[in-house]
């Protein structure tokens, strides 16, 4: 429902997540495009979205929940190629689902993405290192913002 809104308008889905927090349920809609998206364009998506799913039969939503709609912000997740292969040069996070070199985390800059594996620079102290990763080993992934 959400991806035709967002084509029409030219935007990019990042992510549709539908969460509870608490006692309330959260449908979250992240879009973007080149240069950032600004709070009327979410704002318009939100409208027409919200729209859609009141009159949608059968309600594809029956409990209560709040829509935001937003743009994913400066630590966006990485989860197709796309976002990956723009990504390359940029600082990023990575999660592995199983240790390498006895850690499960890496935050560096991302060198290379051949649409199977990755190859992040990292610093162990004062040393340059890279680890290259099949992106099936990898739980989550996401820009950085570097400290």
């Amino acid at each position: 429902m959400v991806q035709p809104i967002v084509d029409k308008h030219g935007f990019e889905l990042v992510e549709v997540e539908f969460v509870k927090e608490g006692q309330s349920w959260f449908l979250r809609v992240y879009i973007d495009k080149e240069n950032g998206i600004n709070i009327e364009e979410c704002a318009m998506v939100s409208d027409e979205l919200s729209q859609l799913l009141d009159e949608a039969e059968p309600d594809p939503i029956p409990q209560a929940y709040f829509l935001e709609v937003s743009s994913p912000g400066a630590e966006r997740p990485l989860k197709k190629d796309a976002d990956f292969k723009n990504a390359i040069g940029e600082y990023i996070h990575i999660s592995l689902y199983a240790a390498v070199e006895k850690k499960k985390v890496f935050e560096g800059y991302l060198k290379d993405f051949d649409g199977q594996q990755l190859t992040i620079e990292y610093m162990v102290k004062t040393r340059k290192k890279e680890l290259t990763v099949d992106l099936s080993k990898i739980a989550f992934a996401r820009l950085a913002i570097k400290i």
